[in-house]
């Protein structure tokens, strides 16, 4: 296992699976230029799973791991319920091995069950596998409270420990805030890794009505019909942006850091890479930060995804 120290912001390759989530076709050597500036940041936490393109983002990502030395990256990956093999004797230790064999790697230095679908089984499936030393940092994703209580629980059990949470956060989802999963994240030192911090590009400044996402894309069926409001939103915080010199992107990255979050930050270009270096040398202040929170509020957005809860 690496002993690298987190970085702020990890990077995620859930749209180098190609899957149609973001309408993008995605070559190799599109990415390589991007995962090359991320590791001149040292921004050097990749977060994958399989199921993003069904091994097609782990294997190209694979490739380009294997050109550097394993100590000079942390790689995150995931077991996903609706993707394992239920003939398996282990369906978790068979999608690891899948997952690390096209990573490149024998270890993993975050492991998550994806979602809590058929839980706690899988939590139980994946404790054989930890106790190999495989698994640096055991984590759940998409998990209430309760069910991440649950998972501790039977962890502690076995002398192991959840380590990591991972949910959708930003500015208008904040439902892990509200039902105390951040406050139980610090009480047990658990990190919390927060995901579409830029909820897919609507919290970027990049789309309003006048430039709405691609009409036939997911994004663009779960954000075009909430531009008037975002338009508004991205107005405030480019308010707080323009004070800092940085762009809008840049400051709902720094939000979810001043909260004590990890955000993970799609990445497809190396401007993204960059933005997110930026993003982790900023510190707002408190004003700033509950300046924007009344103004998400007052936007009064749902932004809850079809995979997902509301984290009571």
């Amino acid at each position: 296992m690496t002993d690298l120290l987190l970085p702020k912001i990890a990077l995620g390759a859930w749209a180098w699976g190609n899957d149609g989530t973001f309408g993008d076709t995605l070559t190799e050597s599109d990415l390589r230029p991007v995962f090359d500036a991320s590791m001149d940041c040292g921004l050097t936490l990749w977060d994958n799973a399989y199921v993003y393109g069904m091994g097609a983002s782990e294997k190209v990502m694979g490739k380009f791991l294997r050109t550097v030395l394993r100590e000079k990256y942390q790689i995150s990956a995931k077991f996903t319920p609706q993707c394992a093999n239920l003939q398996a004797d282990n369906a978790v230790i068979e999608m690891y091995q899948t997952s690390a064999n096209l990573l490149g790697t024998d270890k993993m230095d975050f492991y998550w069950i994806h979602n809590p679908v058929g839980a706690p089984k899988w939590i139980k499936e994946l404790i054989p596998l930890a106790k190999t030393g495989k698994i640096g940092k055991i984590g759940v994703s998409n998990h209430n409270l309760a069910e991440i209580k649950q998972a501790q629980e039977i962890l502690l059990a076995e002398g192991l420990t959840l380590s990591a949470v991972q949910n959708h956060y930003s500015l208008i989802n904040r439902s892990s805030e509200a039902s105390g999963i951040l406050d139980y994240c610090k009480e047990n030192n658990m990190i919390f890794f927060s995901y579409m911090v830029l909820e897919q590009g609507a919290l970027t400044g990049a789309f309003d009505t006048k430039h709405p996402f691609p009409k036939n894309s997911d994004r663009g069926q779960v954000y075009n019909p909430l531009l008037p409001q975002l338009e508004i939103l991205n107005g405030q915080i480019k308010e707080i942006a323009d004070k800092y010199q940085v762009g809008i992107p840049q400051i709902s990255m720094a939000w979810a850091i001043a909260k004590g979050t990890l955000p993970i930050i799609g990445a497809t270009k190396t401007k993204h890479v960059y933005d997110a270096k930026k993003a982790s040398e900023i510190q707002l202040n408190s004003e700033d930060v509950e300046k924007l929170e009344w103004y998400a509020q007052r936007a009064g957005l749902n932004t809850i995804r079809y995979w997902e809860k509301e984290m009571k």
